[in-house]
């Protein structure tokens, strides 16, 4: 254990995150509608192999509405819970720099101006953020917190063109250093389990994520949803994925926490998907109920 945090075994994002705020701080997810250049053409088409964004965006964020009606509905939401808190705009539908400069700050400026939101999470690619866009968001940072998240996924070129990401990993390395040295503090998103990786090449890009200067990294089981190019693949028998069960799944989280560079916190191990788009894996776990077997095991593992 960690004498440094406490009973916690890892950083994570309450930690990071206090070192900007005091208080409670809670993401809330919305929709911009700004879409996928990956989809569109203006970088691929077909998007990413697994995706189908319905499966990781909350149902206020379904239709399409103002993001400040967005934001509102999510503030009441969670202040059923805890009443006294702030917010950060979390874009985490589609690509969140996806758009002209016109159409992006206006809606970050939006985002920023409804009342106890602090501060933006951008989720994007990592071939997605220009310069001039970054430079009009330093702008917006000198009052509030702004942070991007790039989905990386794997380190490894070889999994990036299987699953159609239209990028490489030296782009995510070159968005990460961009960003970094103009002061934005920066999360990676990784998906554990991709078509063609085995647990040595997962833990090769945890050592690859260790040389890159980010603040959270974000990891997920890849999650197999009906009706993707995925699901479609494997039902053709084109390939296989891993099929962990919970505990292997768990133990293969050890090695990647006690493999991470300290400093860096992790946000979470895994992501749930409505159940009816839901192929696999099926463990009936919510995410707190995985986490706490998660810290047992760990906990177990140095007695």
């Amino acid at each position: 254990m960690n004498k440094a945090l406490g009973s916690k075994p890892y950083r994570d994002f309450a930690d990071f995150i206090s070192g900007f705020f005091k208080g409670k701080i809670q993401k809330i997810s919305v929709n911009a509608a700004l879409g996928c250049p990956n989809r569109d053409g203006t970088i691929g088409t077909g998007g990413c192999t697994y995706c189908n964004n319905a499966a990781f965006s909350p149902a206020y964020t379904q239709s399409l509405r103002p993001i400040a009606t967005q934001l509102e509905e999510g503030k009441s939401f969670f202040r059923r819970k805890y009443p006294v808190m702030k917010f950060l705009c979390y874009s985490q539908s589609y690509t969140g720099t996806h758009g002209t400069i016109e159409k992006l700050i206006p809606l970050y400026k939006q985002a920023l101006s409804v009342k106890d939101v602090e501060g933006l999470i951008i989720a994007t690619r990592p071939d997605c953020v220009p310069d001039q866009l970054m430079d009009e968001l330093k702008k917006l940072s000198m009052h509030k917190f702004i942070m991007f998240e790039f989905g990386a996924e794997s380190s490894h070129d070889s999994t990036l063109l299987r699953i159609n990401r239209c990028h490489t990993w030296q782009d995510t390395c070159d968005a990460v250093l961009r960003v970094k040295n103009e002061g934005f503090p920066v999360g990676l998103h990784l998906i554990n389990g991709l078509p063609g990786e085995d647990e040595s090449m997962i833990l090769e890009t945890v050592r690859k994520v260790n040389t890159l200067p980010i603040d959270i990294v974000k990891f997920h089981q890849l999650q197999v949803i009906r009706n993707t190019r995925l699901h479609q693949d494997l039902l053709k028998g084109l390939y296989t994925v891993p099929i962990w069960n919970v505990n292997e799944y768990i133990a293969l989280c050890c090695k990647i926490i006690r493999l991470l560079r300290k400093d860096i916190a992790i946000e979470r191990f895994v992501s749930q998907s409505p159940d009816e788009l839901l192929v696999s894996p099926r463990w009936g776990l919510k995410n707190y109920e995985f986490t706490h077997l998660l810290h047992k095991s760990l906990s177990e593992s140095i007695l």
